[in-house]
This record gives structure tokens, C-alpha cells and sequence, in this order.
């Protein structure tokens, strides 16, 4: 039985893990489910967004299931400290083109690995009225461990390819160890094609040729921002899905937000926090329900049937959920 964290936070966030539930309990496979709380809503009952009960729960945990949180004004955001605590360092996000789906290209399979826990991302934010000063921090060591982590993901997929994303044309100190420490990597994996692009080059070239993508790697803010844009070469948000992924924790989570303009309407869509926990089974070791989750996600959305309003349906959160399960069992 595998014990597993559920942290629902705040508007559809709590919908989509709702089917993710459902989901897995129809699956040939034992959950111990325990509850967290975390978000706006946690904030206006408790004053943290946070509690350390719920870092504790997600600690104990054998992977952490997370829905979506609302950002809370003058608040920490409750996801980045999460990640924080777990020490997940490495953000995963698979970009890929569903056949039925609108896409750019119907070959698009690519992965961006996020390193998750410096950068722009430390929230070191200090001033006056006047003046405000964030402060980027980038290390050689945790440059190291993300590019590794990108090298044996890309070997795990059975690409070839790494592509560096970074601008040390202009930040020179911090990209720039970013990109030596990248290189110095590669040299352990000569199997692999290395490469390197600015960021506003990838931002280009991910609209242009997003099929020449293998594996990027890039920092906090630029592999978050290049996450968003990639999704809509595939169809949205709401088909990318996400892992977070430490020596010894997996926290998993959709790539949308809490969508408060269509929360409690039963129209957000499912299958990015499905496929969250598609790729929660995979770190668990369970490979082959969470390709047949994959699968059966593929098949819903190919017969073009059965759609949220995202993707030009009609259908509602559980209506595709079930789809979903319809297939799977």
C-alpha cells in the first residue's frame, strides 16, 4: 500500500483532485490517502499558507498528490516552500501533442526540467517605497544535479538530445555558471547531444521547430515560463502535467492555477492532474498503470467525444474523469 499526501489548495485545484481520486481508486492498486491543507483559503483559517502539519504529512508520504493554490497577498507562495521542504529540485513538465487535439505540430514530445529550488525563485525580495531588490542565486552544485537529472531523463526517454536554456550573454555570473556547469555534466554522457540556447532564441524556436526538442533544461524562472508557452503549442494547460522530483520525495501537480474564474462550475479539466498522477505511478515504480493512464487519457481525448470547455466540449470535470476510467478498466 502506498501512502500518499493529498493537498487539494484552492479552487479547481480541489475539483481536479477530486477525479484524480476517483481515478485511483478504480485502479488494481492499494492508496492510503492523508489530507493537507494549503493556499488562500488555509491563510484565512489558519494565517499561513503552509502549515507545518502539512509539510509533515507530505515528509511521511511515498509521493505527494497537489492540486493548486491561489496566490496570497504578502504571503509565501505555498507550492514554492512545499518544494522547498520536500528538497524536490527538479521540475518535470512533458510537452506533447495529443492526436484530436488543435496543436501546432502533431510531433511535439519534449520535456523541460525546471531547476526548483534558486534563482529568481528564492523569494529573497527586499527595499524601500522606492527602490526593490530581488536577488538571484544560482550554484554550481545545484546546476550540477539538475543537469544530471535532465542527462537521465533523457537516456530514460531513449532521445539524445539536451538543450541548455540561459542568458549569460547578459548574466554573465549566474547563467554563466549555469552553462559551465551544464557542459561539465555532458562530458560524463558523450552518447548525448549537447546544446545551448538564450532564452528569448528558445522562446522563438519552441514556435518554430518545437519538434527538434528533446530534453531543456533551464532555471527556475525561464523553464517556468517556457513550460506555459510550450502548453499551448499542444492544446493548454489543462493537458500539462507536472512532477517535482528529489533524492527522496515526488510531489506531483497539474501546470494550471487555481482558475477561480471557473472554480465550482464542474468544467475544468481533468487530464493534466490525471496525467500528474500517471507520472506519480512512474516514480513509484509502477510503469505499466501509469502508461495505461497515459493511454487511456490519449483515447479520450483522440475520440474528440467527451471535452471540457478548454477543448471545445461541452462535457464536465467527472464526465471526462469517467471517460477516462472507462478506458482504463
Amino acid at each position: 500500500m502506498y501512502k500518499i499526501a493529498v493537498i487539494g489548495g484552492d479552487g479547481i485545484g480541489n475539483e481536479v483532485m477530486d477525479s484524480c481520486e476517483y481515478l485511483l481508486d478504480k485502479i488494481d492498486l492499494e492508496f492510503s490517502f492523508e489530507y493537507g491543507i494549503a493556499g488562500f483559503e488555509c491563510f484565512n483559517n489558519t494565517g499561513t499558507t503552509l502549515p507545518e502539519e502539512t509539510i509533515n504529512i507530505a515528509n511521511k508520504s511515498d509521493a505527494v498528490l497537489f492540486g493548486a493554490s491561489t496566490s496570497t497577498p504578502g504571503q509565501p507562495s505555498p507550492i514554492i516552500n512545499l518544494r522547498k521542504a520536500l528538497n524536490v529540485y527538479a521540475n518535470i513538465r512533458p510537452i506533447k501533442s495529443y492526436k484530436g487535439v488543435n496543436c501546432i505540430r502533431d510531433d511535439i514530445d519534449f520535456v523541460i526540467v525546471r531547476e526548483n529550488t534558486e534563482g529568481l525563485y528564492s523569494q529573497v525580495e527586499y527595499g524601500d517605497c522606492e527602490k526593490m531588490i530581488a536577488e538571484r542565486h544560482i550554484t554550481k552544485k545545484a546546476s550540477e544535479r539538475i543537469s544530471k537529472a535532465a542527462f537521465n531523463l533523457c537516456i530514460k526517454r531513449g532521445q539524445n538530445k539536451v538543450t541548455c536554456v540561459h542568458k549569460s550573454n547578459v548574466l554573465k555570473k549566474t547563467d554563466g555558471i549555469f552553462k559551465e556547469s551544464f557542459y561539465k555534466v555532458a562530458k560524463q554522457y558523450p552518447q548525448i547531444t549537447a546544446e545551448d540556447y538564450y532564452v528569448d532564441a528558445t522562446a522563438m524556436y519552441l514556435l518554430t521547430q518545437p519538434q527538434n526538442f528533446n530534453v531543456i533544461v533551464s532555471s527556475n524562472l525561464f523553464g517556468d515560463i517556457l513550460s506555459d508557452e510550450s502548453a499551448g503549442l499542444v492544446g493548454g494547460l489543462g493537458l500539462a502535467p507536472s512532477g517535482n522530483i528529489g533524492d527522496h520525495n515526488g510531489l506531483f501537480e497539474p501546470v494550471h492555477g487555481s482558475a477561480p474564474d471557473i472554480a465550482g462550475k464542474n468544467i475544468a479539466n481533468p487530464c493534466s492532474m490525471i496525467l500528474s498522477a500517471s507520472m506519480m505511478l512512474d516514480y513509484l515504480g509502477e510503469w505499466e498503470l501509469s502508461n495505461d493512464i497515459k493511454k487511456a487519457v490519449e483515447k479520450v481525448i483522440a475520440d474528440c467525444k467527451i471535452r471540457t470547455p478548454d477543448l471545445g466540449g461541452n462535457a464536465c470535470t467527472m464526465d471526462v474523469t469517467k471517460a477516462i476510467v472507462k478506458e482504463l478498466i
